[in-house]
């Protein structure tokens, strides 16, 4: 079965929207993704990929249902590298952490909360509600 061809798009600056956003990496703004049906990518790959190239995001239909997103190298390598980004800062909050617990003032603190009595350590625990609200 032959699916009508649609007809071409004029491409303008779309307003911004919540939902599906890519960021313009040129003008930090958000952008609805760019859509085209498979035929549409197979007939005018050079217009659309240059699209991607510039940082717009192309999402790639077929029968209306999202199957492939284009984006350029620096978007996939911003993917690609961003678990690594957050692996190292959660590895410095974890080593800053750790590091204050190993203080002499810890040591002390830990040791005074082992040696309490289950009252002392209630008295502290409705403080520190009332303290942090």
């Amino acid at each position: 079965m032959k699916h009508p061809e649609r007809p071409k798009r004029q491409f303008v600056r779309q307003e911004k929207n919540a939902s599906s956003v890519s960021l313009d990496r040129h003008h930090r703004e958000y952008r609805e993704p760019a859509s085209f049906t498979a035929t549409e990518v197979k007939n005018e790959f050079g217009r659309i990929l240059e699209k991607a190239i510039q940082g717009e995001t192309v999402v790639i239909t077929k029968h209306d249902s999202p199957k492939a997103v284009l984006i350029s190298v620096d978007q996939f390598n911003a993917l690609k590298h961003a678990p690594e980004f957050k692996l190292d800062a959660l590895s410095g909050e974890f080593d800053a952490l750790l590091a204050r617990m190993q203080s002499s003032n810890a040591r002390t603190a830990m040791k005074a909360a082992f040696s309490s009595s289950p009252q002392q350590l209630g008295k502290a625990a409705v403080l520190a509600a009332r303290k942090h609200g």
